[in-house]
């Protein structure tokens, strides 16, 4: 479940709640990594006090100090025994430094891929999901290639390149900076208090308040970005764009919407 962050966590707590139904509900052990955040025990007990509140059977804040710690055996045990792991916000390129390359990754994966863990992360947490990675930039410029900075991801879904906070923080541009950088990868904007939360068939349905945006370059035909300077505005021409809703769903193996379509009929 990648989550565009600032999730509600005093109301309904739809995204809070589906992620703890998806580990097991009541019976889930839940496992929170604060690692990302300057304030890791504050962030670790707060999303303990959640979960608790709904109800899980077991809660455990793997509050991970420094990276060597992710090859401790203390830290593998406590996540053998989690039915579902949360990755917290706060900084990405520093959960990424945390858990690239260690042994509590690989097993992260290793669960993922036996359908036997359950992972969400939401702003820097989702941020690290691609293969590729925004570890920062700005907005509200036109397109170009200082707007976004780029570097390595963990790799939990590959195909895709992820900006949280989308709309809230205008990160269009950044994002169109980021895909004609690379344009192998499907782009996705998480807006705020929205999840895309993915299936094992390869798609994903949109819960929350706010949008999920597509950016897809699978029929792109020209950008100049190799060829531009640091500064200057990017050409991408034929690209796809979609904008997703509560209840939206996409499949991000074959690039297709999977929501029935609406007949558009004209404004009279």
């Amino acid at each position: 479940m990648a989550i565009g962050g600032a999730e509600d966590k005093v109301g309904k707590l739809a995204i809070l709640t589906a992620f703890f139904a998806s580990a097991g509900g009541q019976q889930a052990t839940i496992g929170i990594v604060p690692c990302a955040s300057q304030e890791p025990s504050v962030v670790g007990a707060r999303y303990d006090k959640i979960f608790t509140a709904l109800g899980a059977q077991n809660v455990q804040v793997l509050d991970i100090r420094s990276p060597h710690e992710c090859d401790e055996n203390r830290w593998l045990e406590l996540l053998d025994s989690c039915t579902g792991v949360f990755l917290s916000g706060g900084d990405q390129v520093r959960l990424y430094d945390f858990l690239n390359n260690s042994t509590f990754m690989a097993a992260i994966m290793r669960r993922l891929h036996l359908g036997t863990l359950v992972v969400a992360g939401t702003s820097a947490g989702a941020a690290v999901m691609g293969e590729k990675m925004i570890s920062g930039g700005s907005s509200g410029e036109s397109p170009n290639r200082s707007l976004v900075d780029l570097m390595d991801g963990l790799g939990i879904i590959p195909e895709l390149l992820v900006d949280q906070h989308f709309h809230n923080r205008n990160r269009m541009a950044r994002l169109l900076s980021a895909i004609a950088a690379y344009p192998d990868k499907l782009g996705i904007g998480i807006d705020e208090d929205t999840c895309a939360a993915f299936r094992g068939d390869g798609t994903f349905e949109v819960i929350g308040k706010g949008a999920v945006t597509i950016i897809d370059p699978g029929d792109l035909t020209h950008t100049n970005y190799r060829l531009s300077d640091v500064s200057s505005p990017l050409s991408l021409h034929d690209l796809q764009v979609h904008v997703l809703s509560a209840g939206d769903r996409y499949n991000y193996k074959n690039r297709s919407i999977c929501t029935p379509v609406i007949e558009m009929t004209p404004s009279l």
